[in-house]
């Protein structure tokens, strides 16, 4: 099997001690640089904490069939934008594979997976809640922001395997903008509720004018939550 291609990254990192890290994926044609400075500018003083680590990793530039075929920076290729097509499992996959190695140095540096929460925007959290959903159901939980999977994703069948049997899934804090696109919008609705019906734990945040974009509002309601997930003092 080839090497795994590492993955650019930028991090903020904890003006304390390291117990924690936040993997934060950024949405189609992005950078984790982009990404970063967006952050910035949206919410003050910054998404930073005393306590966790916040890695912007950068998706390497491939092919994107919806741009006929030009190079973009995407987690994974699509047939077409579209809820009803079959997903891209072949790129979709061999990228929770690359990121995994992004968990595995948290876990190498002395994170344990339930001090991790990993989430995204728009692509950025269809990928995360793949990473989260079949691979990485053991970490603190998933955010997905102005995000969706297709009606008949894999993700939500793996939830349906693990619910069955009897094992622990994830938490879900999604959001969602009401002036995105009405289409993408209901996409995102539609997303929460076939979670939840896998029998995930999900909160869905919409936000009344809000277009396909991060505000204030929404990161202050997600710094929260990761604060909750995440706290500074780690229970015995």
């Amino acid at each position: 099997m080839a090497a795994l291609r590492k993955l650019q990254i930028c991090a903020q990192s904890p003006t304390g001690k390291h117990s924690a890290s936040l993997i934060f994926l950024h949405g189609s044609g992005d950078t984790g640089q982009g990404l970063r400075a967006w952050v910035r500018d949206v919410i003050v003083p910054d998404l930073a904490f005393s306590h966790i680590r916040v890695i912007y990793p950068t998706a390497p530039a491939r092919p994107y069939t919806p741009m006929r075929g030009a190079l973009s920076t995407v987690w994974f290729d699509r047939y077409k934008i579209s809820r009803d097509c079959p997903e891209h499992l072949e790129s979709i996959d061999a990228m929770c594979s690359t990121l995994g190695s992004i968990i595995q140095d948290e876990v190498n540096a002395g994170i344990p997976k339930h001090r991790i929460i990993i989430g995204g925007f728009s692509m950025g959290g269809a990928m995360a809640l793949h990473l989260v959903c079949r691979y990485h159901p053991d970490v603190a939980g998933v955010f997905a922001l102005s995000s969706f999977l297709n009606k008949d994703s894999v993700a939500f069948q793996a939830l349906e395997e693990r619910h069955r049997t009897g094992l622990s899934l994830p938490e879900l804090f999604q959001c969602h903008g009401t002036s995105d696109d009405l289409v993408l919008f209901q996409w995102g609705e539609d997303t929460s509720l076939l979670l939840r019906k896998a029998g995930m734990t999900t909160t869905f945040h919409s936000f009344p004018g809000l277009y396909h974009q991060l505000s204030q509002p929404e990161m202050e309601l997600l710094r929260s939550w990761i604060l909750e997930k995440l706290p500074l003092t780690i229970s015995s």
